[in-house]
């Protein structure tokens, strides 16, 4: 598996390698070996996200896969290019891929500057990242019909706000996973009920939380529910009279929290040593833990949770968009979505990947909590870009510039 990791500019940062899950890879049949052809996309993208409209939202979509340009050009994580699922896609396709690995959301950003600069194909972006590349023009809507596995993700995967605008689909969903509480279980013998924990006093010094800026989103989403005065809504669309009062909340944890991590295996180490009792983190963190015998579990309070979920998305100008479509089509079928899962340590898109990680890995489906009933995942609050414009239509929500330079005054 692989340990990913954050910095204090909010976004996540490329995984750290501690192991890797054996399993054999299914070749899938390559696609019919004709020209892509392309169609107007319709005129009118809606008007999503307060009316703005992606500068790339009539641009043409292709209407088949045809023979691969023989390359594929990548920006992705650490991990979501490895030689098991590689090599029989390059034998299968004919497409060699190449991989620039990107270390932050805001490095991907950069690198796909002006629709990936006739150089980079796809990037696997996080839900920080997506509507930036966007709105940016970087990146174009797909024909999602030409990638058959997606009919078999998870519902809301599908047309998440965070890669779809106005019916377009600017790219395909991927892999998951929600931020969820961790707890030890010799201080709780009970889960904790609410997120409250990570505010109270009792466990000053105990308290561990990521070091960033999308925290922020986190704190918002708990006073939703405990301050509905506010009227948050949205925890990533916060105007400023609610904004300021998360921020207050954070400046108030802050001399309670021991740590904010910046690596998975740093609060996978404060547990270890007891340091640390309860804290926000991944099903990475809670299944280390659990396999080295540390008392820990792990919940989602009852206001639900954030979390994360990466697309690839296509870029504007991609010189191999054959290449490209066959990517997607490979990486979103059960076999592949379920040795990425296993390798990487997050949950597949894909509902019929299920048996297969428990084949390659007993137990693996559950512990990353691929089987769970709807209800958990539309408790999770996924990532997106915080914008100045709302989905109202007005222009008075605070930006994700802003999150950072509050961020760096919450944590000193």
């Amino acid at each position: 598996m692989t340990a990913l990791r954050t910095k204090g500019t909010g976004e996540r940062m490329k995984p750290r390698n501690v192991s890797r899950a054996a399993g054999a890879l299914i070749a899938v049949a390559a696609t019919a070996l004709v020209v892509v052809s392309i169609i107007p996309a319709a005129a009118s993208a809606g008007r999503a996200n307060g009316g703005l409209t992606p500068p790339e939202a009539g641009a043409p979509v292709a209407t088949s896969v045809g023979k691969g340009e023989g390359k594929l050009n990548l920006i992705a994580w650490e991990g979501y290019a490895q030689p098991q699922w590689v090599k029989p896609f390059t034998a299968a396709t004919g497409c060699k891929v190449n991989t620039k690995y990107a270390g932050s959301s805001s490095e991907m950003v950069s690198l796909m500057a002006n629709g990936g600069g006739g150089q980079y194909d796809l990037v696997s972006a996080s839900g920080d990242a997506d509507l930036r590349l966007i709105y940016a023009g970087d990146v174009r809507p797909v024909n999602i019909s030409l990638i058959p596995s997606w009919k078999n993700f998870q519902s809301f995967l599908q047309s998440p706000s965070f890669n779809t605008i106005g019916g377009k689909h600017y790219g395909v969903s991927f892999e998951f996973g929600p931020n969820v509480l961790l707890y030890s279980t010799k201080t709780f013998k009970t889960a904790p009920t609410s997120w409250s924990v990570l505010y109270n006093k009792k466990y000053s010094g105990q308290i561990t939380v990521p070091d960033n800026p999308i925290q922020i989103a986190d704190a918002a989403l708990y006073l939703s529910k405990t301050d509905p005065k506010l009227g948050i809504s949205d925890p990533y669309e916060l105007t400023q009279p609610q904004f300021n009062a998360t921020v207050a909340l954070l400046k108030q944890e802050h001399p309670l929290v021991k740590k904010y991590w910046d690596l998975a295996s740093q609060e996978i180490s404060l547990f270890q040593s007891g340091t640390t009792v309860v804290g926000a983190a991944w099903p990475y963190q809670t299944n280390t833990l659990v396999a080295d015998k540390v008392a820990v579990a792990e919940t989602i309070p009852s206001e639900g949770a954030t979390g994360w979920a990466d697309t690839w998305m296509l870029a504007t100008k991609a010189p191999d968009p054959n290449c490209a479509y066959k990517w997607m089509q490979w990486m979103t079928t059960p076999q592949i979505q379920a040795e990425d899962a296993i390798s990487f340590g997050e949950t597949p898109g894909n509902k019929l990947a299920c048996p297969i990680m428990d084949k390659l890995q007993k137990g693996s489906c559950e512990a990353y909590h691929a089987n769970e009933p709807s209800s958990y995942f539309q408790s999770i609050k996924f990532w997106k870009t915080p914008l100045a414009t709302c989905d109202n239509g007005k222009n008075d929500c605070v930006p994700f510039q802003d999150w950072v330079t509050a961020w760096t005054s919450i944590i000193g």
